[in-house]
């Protein structure tokens, strides 16, 4: 009997110090989380608070970036919280979050290329930037980014057809959402996965290393104004980063996926965690950072809002 009562003793411990450890992990990315989604959404209030940002081409294609870095972010901290917990959802939830986040998880690598191609055209044709990148050419270029992510979504749509939901006897699920367990042959949909995730950070790194050595190679000519060559060139640079970074998040579920089978639960939650703080979190935050700081026009506005300062100058 006092076998039996130090047994529940140890296993209600183990439980404690479990529960204890996946609140102070979840506290671990939650905290920082919510620091740069709130400085995202000053970001986005700033964006859409003057004209000179909602009439020039650059800040509006960062808006996009923005929205769709916010919206991943928001969905990859909730799907945390309900994995660190342990939440089972039903089967409809589970798609909707999945695919959501499926559609803005491509959002900014496309839209990095765009963003690349401006700044070239702005200092390799500086005469005729004007006529090019319009605010029409913008809106058109960011419906065709969000196309493009939209037919990867109907994609994963038409292999999940595949799922016999008929067969069920409830929606709700018995295992943790995650993409995998939706689709009936995984193998397929992995190579699908694997292909376009290729195909897009592909196109997307030779579009900007190509930006980039246009931009070089007009720095050499005389005409060319030095100061916006130099920023321009630091910026790609940026970009390129921000790319191998966004695609570095990309491998988060697959190695969590292969870590799951020979970790225990404890050491899984603290990789979990790890991860996702530096493969998913950091990554969304650096459009904050590369143009927050960098940016002459938002950084005094980004300062104020955050600061709080009573400032008549940015009213």
């Amino acid at each position: 009997m006092s076998h039996l009562n130090l047994s529940q003793s140890n296993i209600t411990t183990e439980q404690y110090q479990g529960l204890l450890e996946r609140v102070l992990f979840s506290i671990f990315t939650t905290v920082p989380c919510c620091v740069f989604l709130f400085i995202n959404f000053t970001m986005l209030f700033i964006l859409r608070s003057k004209a000179v940002f909602c009439e020039a081409s650059r800040y509006i294609l960062l808006y996009n970036l923005l929205f769709a870095d916010t919206v991943m972010l928001l969905l990859s901290q909730l799907m945390y919280i309900i994995t660190a917990c342990r939440i089972l959802l039903t089967y409809p939830m589970c798609v909707v979050l999945n695919m959501l986040a499926a559609l803005t998880e491509e959002i900014s690598p496309l839209t990095l290329v765009v963003m690349s191609l401006e700044r070239y055209v702005a200092v390799c044709y500086p005469l005729s930037h004007a006529s090019i990148i319009t605010i029409r050419t913008t809106v058109v270029a960011i419906i065709v980014v969000w196309a493009i992510s939209s037919l990867n979504v109907l994609t994963r749509v038409i292999l999940l057809l595949q799922f016999p939901f008929e067969d069920l006897q409830s929606l709700q699920m018995t295992k943790l959402c995650s993409v995998r367990v939706m689709f009936v042959v995984p193998t397929k949909f992995d190579y699908y996965n694997k292909a376009y995730t290729c195909f897009v950070f592909v196109s997307a790194g030779l579009a900007i290393i190509s930006s980039y050595i246009g931009v070089m190679i007009a720095a050499r000519s005389a005409s060319t104004d030095k100061a916006s060559t130099h920023k321009t060139r630091n910026t790609l640079l940026l970009h390129m980063m921000q790319l191998g970074l966004t695609l570095s998040s990309t491998i988060h579920n697959p190695l969590i996926t292969a870590v799951s089978d020979i970790v225990t639960r404890i050491v899984l939650v603290r990789i979990h965690s790890i991860l996702c703080l530096s493969h998913i979190i950091f990554p969304r935050c650096l459009s904050v950072l590369i143009y927050g700081i960098r940016d002459q026009t938002i950084r005094p506005l980004l300062v104020y809002h955050l600061c709080c300062r009573k400032n008549t100058n940015h009213r």
